[in-house]
């Protein structure tokens, strides 16, 4: 049977003929055939005859010897053609001279937005880093949770192994996040509802995954404007008015830790943002003690 386009079939296999083996399309596909003229395999050349016995005649030349290949070079650890510095442990930014006020604005920072639910820290951490004349990423511990879909622990359904697993493994990824932006000049703020009577969970847990140059700061209103903005929210980020006053009530233990504090009750989010900044330049020229 003729085809009208593309290579034929390979020969049908026939009983008693064994097995078409090293069947390839090209070799049946030489180019242009006449009308009637047989499609089959090419024929295969005959093996050289063998030299006859008492045969003296000049020795064939030597097989060339099998080339070997040197072993390929590993490829470096790139990101298509940039490479990536590795990203380490966060050090404290340096103090500029007494004589020059610092500039948080255009200076490479991480810092950490701690605050309850309600208290306005994403759309202050996104108004901030949306703003800055330098790179800057923002990085929400709630929404790399919410990356889990299928089987996500959601603390609202009360507070477990399998919640306290998924943060702590969240928090490990927004510290690995935050330091390979950094490692390449990239600013990073982080938020996170951070309670001061879980210092190991924490501030530690912080410390040890972004490194000690992290600039902790705390937002923190009064429980009516919690409850305010609480109360707007949608889906698994609203809580019970009883669960935002207890969650506010723990974060009171910030005050007199030594931590910056910033009550935004009667600011709005760019006011904050600008306190943000003024709070960070005391940081850099006197980095807290945590």
């Amino acid at each position: 049977m003729q085809h009208a386009v593309g290579s034929p079939l390979p020969p049908p296999h026939q009983p008693g003929h064994g097995p078409a083996t090293g069947w390839s399309p090209a070799a049946h596909h030489p180019g242009p055939h006449p009308p009637g003229a047989h499609q089959g395999p090419a024929p295969v050349p005959p093996p050289p005859p063998s030299p006859a016995p008492g045969f003296t005649g000049a020795p064939s030349a030597p097989m060339p010897p099998t080339p070997q290949h040197a072993p390929m070079p590993s490829a470096p650890d790139t990101t298509g053609h940039v490479p990536l510095p590795p990203g380490g442990p966060v050090a404290m930014p340096s103090s500029p001279p007494a004589t020059t006020a610092p500039d948080p604005a255009a200076t490479t920072l991480a810092v950490l937005l701690i605050g309850p639910a309600g208290a306005g820290k994403t759309s202050v951490a996104k108004y901030w880093a949306d703003h800055r004349r330098v790179p800057t990423a923002h990085i929400s511990l709630d929404d790399v949770r919410e990356w889990v879909r299928s089987g996500f622990a959601d603390p609202q359904s009360g507070w477990n192994d399998h919640s306290e697993a998924q943060y702590r493994l969240a928090r490990r990824t927004c510290g690995f996040a935050a330091r390979n932006f950094l490692a390449n000049g990239i600013s990073c703020i982080l938020d996170d509802a951070v309670f001061p009577d879980r210092p190991v969970v924490g501030l530690g847990g912080w410390k040890r995954h972004v490194g000690p140059g992290l600039l902790p700061v705390v937002l923190l209103p009064g429980l009516e404007i919690v409850l305010e903005r609480n109360a707007e929210r949608t889906g698994n980020r609203r809580l019970t008015d009883e669960e935002v006053a207890r969650i506010h009530g723990r974060m009171a233990g910030w005050y007199g830790s030594g931590l910056p504090i910033i009550d935004n009750s009667q600011l709005d989010v760019p006011q904050t943002a600008q306190v943000l900044d003024d709070v960070l330049a005391r940081s850099i020229a006197s980095p807290p003690n945590w």
